[in-house]
């Protein structure tokens, strides 16, 4: 190990409770209209007033669970019911579908056409209940969860822009997401379906998407699961895989499957040695599987996403199995990932490298980048790395 447990452990910590969510909770409130800020500078700075539903709900969610998980601070409930607030009066339509996007007012600018707007909303009033026990807080979630289950076969419904029957497809992130949202809201659900939508979730994930000929997971397949020989179903996201495959690992360990747990893993590996650029380092956005040019023009990019779900993923792949590849990888990508994304002089990470690994865009909050995969990210990671140490000292002890 290039550094202790402990020094990885604290490392983690310190750069979310000190740096992190102190930006945000500093340059992201809006004490007028309520809600949050998202597009930020790289000091702080609002560039752009919009407000994006899912990265709104993606805030609550952080600083409820930081309330809930770290320290009930006062000053994080208050921001977390903030931006509950907002949501609660503008963020739906009339039949409870949550928005894409609103102006700074609360009005809304663009259709509920994005099922992961509902997605990130069960997630942050889910976290709120546990919060403060607040009925309307756990009915919101509810809610919101029984509709995206009655949605998910056709999420995008009348704003879905493809042809009915011409080449029918269905996309990996709401089953990923699904594999991990039913865990945040479980206390809020029957037993029985919680249970059921884990099945689901894993047999989607794992035996539809992933394809054991590739050793991949794919962004796309026609309904059967079968490969389609398009831009779409060539499509390989890297970032995706390894945060689905930490959800999996995590479902793995509740149900206590420990071959589902070394498949995950596998499959974790398989994905990195695939996604890692070998010229300059980091992993790829996107790659096509044959091989062919990428539709996404982004495709060599380096995300601040996917290299902390990465890492999550290689923390959780060592704890669980003991594997030293899963902590042979984590130290590789901890090394790209601290010596590029976090900005010491201004606080919290870039988001977007070019593949170089040079800061295309300083900004450190817009459209896509919000208060979520960050600060999530280091928390598990912190909290993981006690987990292996805790593991470590009790085998020494056994010993």
């Amino acid at each position: 190990m290039s550094k202790t447990l402990a020094a990885y452990r604290d490392m983690y910590r310190t750069n979310l409770l000190d740096d992190v969510v102190p930006f945000w909770a500093d340059h992201s409130i809006d004490r007028e209209f309520g809600g949050y800020f998202t597009c930020l500078d790289r000091t702080g700075k609002v560039y752009d007033t919009d407000k994006f539903i899912w990265l709104q709900c993606r805030q609550v969610w952080c600083f409820a669970m930081l309330y809930n998980q770290v320290e009930q601070k006062q000053e994080w409930l208050d921001i977390a019911l903030n931006g509950a607030d907002f949501l609660m009066k503008n963020g739906r339509d009339e039949a409870g579908n949550w928005y894409f996007s609103l102006n700074r007012e609360g009005k809304a600018l663009v259709q509920p056409y994005n099922i992961f707007s509902d997605c990130f909303a069960t997630m942050a009033f889910g976290q709120l209940y546990k919060a403060t026990g607040r009925k309307d807080f756990g009915d919101i979630a509810t809610q919101t969860f029984f509709n995206i289950l009655k949605r998910k076969d056709n999420p995008k419904g009348i704003y879905n822009k493809g042809v009915d029957g011409t080449r029918p497809i269905q996309g990996f992130s709401l089953p990923m997401i699904l594999s991990n949202l039913v865990l945040e809201v479980e206390h809020l659900l029957d037993e029985k379906l919680v249970d059921d939508t884990i099945k689901d979730a894993i047999g989607s994930v794992m035996d539809v998407f992933y394809h054991p000929d590739l050793g991949l997971i794919l962004e796309n397949v026609a309904p059967n699961g079968a490969f389609v020989n398009s831009f779409e179903g060539r499509l390989i996201n890297p970032g995706h895989g390894l945060e689905a495959m930490w959800f999996i690992m995590d479902l793995a360990e509740k149900t206590s499957d420990t071959a589902l747990t070394k498949k995950a893993v596998d499959i974790s590996l398989n994905i990195l040695e695939y996604g890692w650029d070998k010229e300059h380092g980091g992993i790829l956005y996107f790659k096509d599987v044959k091989g062919a040019p990428p539709q996404q023009l982004e495709w060599d990019q380096k995300l601040w996403w996917v290299h902390i779900e990465a890492t999550v993923c290689m923390l959780k792949g060592y704890l669980y199995t003991g594997d030293e590849r899963c902590w042979q990888w984590f130290e590789k990508i901890h090394e790209y990932t601290w010596s590029h994304f976090p900005d010491p002089e201004y606080g919290e990470w870039f988001g977007y490298l070019n593949r170089e690994g040079k800061v295309l865009l300083p900004l450190k909050g817009g459209k896509w980048k919000g208060c979520f995969h960050v600060p999530r990210g280091l928390y598990q990671c912190y909290q993981t790395l006690e987990f292996i140490a805790s593991k470590k000292a009790a085998t020494t002890l056994q010993d």
